[in-house]
């Protein structure tokens, strides 16, 4: 049994399953959204989450904490520099996953993107916004005189 056991293990070893993670928070974070496996995608949104909150604390230790997670300089630059005042004032979910209507060709996979919310990528707030528009006004006074009955 694997009461109280959290997180998957996605069919790999420790290690794999750790760089697995940090590579692909690496790639989210370069460009802004990767596709993979649903299963994956769930797993990866947490420490995707924890390093954009260290990178909003901002001060050196988690500057160091996420430096041991994320090896590259260009995620580093986009986290700390864009990323950062990008979500200062949101207070968690950070990505978004949207599941494909396509499984994987070789094994059937539910597949899956995961994107930062308000990426160049991200369509899906663009549409979220335009439908926040404010609505036309309602008719006005002269045209409810003209409909009421005398």
């Amino acid at each position: 049994m694997r009461h109280l056991k959290a997180g998957r293990r996605l069919g790999v070893t420790t290690a794999h399953r750790k760089a697995m993670m940090r590579n692909m928070v690496t790639s989210i974070l370069e460009t802004g959204q990767v596709t993979t496996t649903l299963a994956r995608a769930k797993e990866v949104r947490r420490p995707l989450e924890k390093m954009i909150t260290f990178a909003k604390r901002g001060d050196l230790h988690a500057r160091r904490m996420t430096l041991r997670f994320v090896k590259s300089k260009l995620a580093m630059a986009n986290l700390f520099d864009d990323l950062a005042g990008r979500y200062a004032d949101r207070p968690g979910g950070y990505c978004r996953i949207i599941k494909l209507a396509t499984t994987r060709a070789g094994d059937a996979s539910d597949m899956a993107i995961v994107q930062l919310i308000g990426s160049e990528r991200d369509v899906l707030t663009d549409l979220k916004d335009a439908k926040k528009k404010p609505k036309p006004a309602k008719k006005s006074s002269k045209t409810l005189e003209r409909l009421a009955p005398r």
